[in-house]
């Protein structure tokens, strides 16, 4: 019986493998022997085994015609060994041709055999450029995800509540664990200097200014105003003894009591009337001083350069102070705490209104035609861009991988894969080659050959 590259790859699979820098080469060239490739072999040796004993069987019957015919059995004898005579022709063709993709067979140097092992790294770089030539190009890529529609099929799938509740936890997910990758000090440092940097680029007295002259003008300082008097009117009526006190303490030392008494009395009577008038009165010409104060230095703030200046040197002073770098460094600690806690609970604010903005885009995108398109678009190009910037850098893979590959396991896994199938090419090549010569045969006899 004739042996093939599929008996060494059988005999391999029945030996095991203990060396370890074998084992390691077949790990580090990607092939791992396991129980389906065993299964695979197991196959394949039947089918082997299936067509040699067609080949010898139609051997054999030829060698009985022919004894047949010799012993003058009758004409039948040779019509049934020309079927047989053209069957072990076309099964032993048919050998060498399965037999010569992986190895020479019987071991000789006939040309244009062991095409796996001999051509590997050319099929390797034939498969690439094919790849890159189909698969890859631009205009492949992006007629392919036109007819996809990317953009339905990705709204229709995130309309559903499963579907967007799958996606906020993914998200979820993702984001607590790129919040625990990062490390405190370095984001810490980082926004605290991005913070410092811009504060120092931008000159605040202007946009101050203009807050202010916006607040004035909408009367909203009105309320602070408000605020501020009526708890100076209830602290002077619930401190009246410490403001006596502090006047009559302040004055002259010659100056008789009972004077002081009545100076200190007087002076906190004007005081709580004043506060209460301010209070009670919204026309109180104190409040509008403060409103013209309040406008002029809104001005200021916007026109004025030494009121610009002095501005500039106190944000300067506070920037600089550790307490404010302490607080805008601390800062990010306790956002990332607040952003950690809301994704692991799956019924806070930011999951909540995460679903349902991936509820609502889903139901926009598979409704409306024109977010289709630019989300189509978008995928589109961003595929296109891929796939021609690093054309190259993907079908290098793949002939880099396959020319890493050993020759000789890669026939084998290679006939794990297909070996039974070409089995059956020698069973076909045994029964089309017995019937072609039994017609020809039939042919030339019925036309006196």
């Amino acid at each position: 019986m004739e042996r093939t590259d599929s008996d060494t790859a059988a005999d391999a699979a029945r030996t095991p493998v203990t060396d370890a820098t074998s084992t390691g080469r077949l790990a580090a060239a990607g092939f791992a022997y396991g129980a389906a490739d065993e299964e695979r072999r197991r196959a394949v040796r039947r089918m082997k085994t299936l067509a040699t004993g067609m080949l010898l069987a139609v051997a054999l019957v030829y060698v009985l015609a022919k004894w047949a015919g010799s012993a003058g059995a009758g004409g039948w004898t040779g019509f049934v060994a020309a079927a047989a005579e053209a069957g072990m022709v076309g099964a032993l063709a048919d050998w060498f041709a399965v037999t010569a993709l992986f190895k020479r067979p019987m071991g000789l140097p006939i040309p244009h055999t062991a095409i796996i092992p001999t051509k590997k790294d050319q099929l390797g770089q034939s498969l690439g450029d094919f790849v890159g030539e189909n698969f890859l190009s631009g205009e492949v890529v992006r007629r392919r995800l036109h007819s996809v529609g990317v953009g339905r099929r990705l709204g229709g799938w995130l309309a559903e509540p499963k579907n967007a509740d799958r996606v906020t936890a993914e998200v979820s997910t993702a984001l607590r664990g790129a919040l625990t990758v990062l490390r405190d000090s370095d984001v810490q440092a980082v926004v605290g200097e991005a913070i410092t940097r811009r504060a120092d680029a931008q000159e605040i007295a202007p946009g101050l200014g203009g807050l202010l002259e916006r607040i004035v003008a909408e009367g909203g300082h009105t309320r602070v105003v408000d605020l501020v008097v009526a708890r100076a009117h209830d602290w002077l009526v619930e401190h009246g003894d410490s403001v006596m006190t502090a006047v009559s303490g302040g004055a002259p030392g010659w100056t008789p009591r009972f004077v002081d008494r009545k100076v200190g009395d007087r002076v906190y009577k004007e005081l709580l009337r004043f506060v209460t008038e301010m209070r009670d009165m919204p026309e109180h010409p104190a409040r509008g001083a403060i409103d013209r104060f309040l406008r002029d230095f809104a001005d200021d703030l916007q026109s004025d350069p030494d009121t610009r200046a002095r501005v500039e040197r106190l944000k300067a002073e506070v920037l600089g102070r550790s307490e404010v770098q302490d607080l805008i460094a601390s800062a990010w600690g306790s956002v990332r705490g607040m952003i950690v806690a809301a994704a692991e609970d799956e019924r806070s604010e930011l999951r909540l209104r995460v679903r349902a903005a991936l509820l609502s885009l889903g139901r926009r995108l598979a409704a409306e035609e024109r977010l289709q398109g630019k989300v189509d678009g978008w995928l589109e190009n961003a595929a296109v861009y891929v796939v021609t910037t690093y054309q190259s850098e993907i079908t290098a893979l793949i002939t880099d991988t396959v020319a890493g590959w050993d020759a000789e396991h890669t026939s084998k896994k290679i006939e794990a894969h297909i070996g039974r199938d070409l089995q059956f090419i020698r069973i076909n090549g045994t029964v089309v080659g017995a019937l072609a010569g039994l017609t020809i045969y039939a042919v030339s006899q019925a036309f006196g050959g």
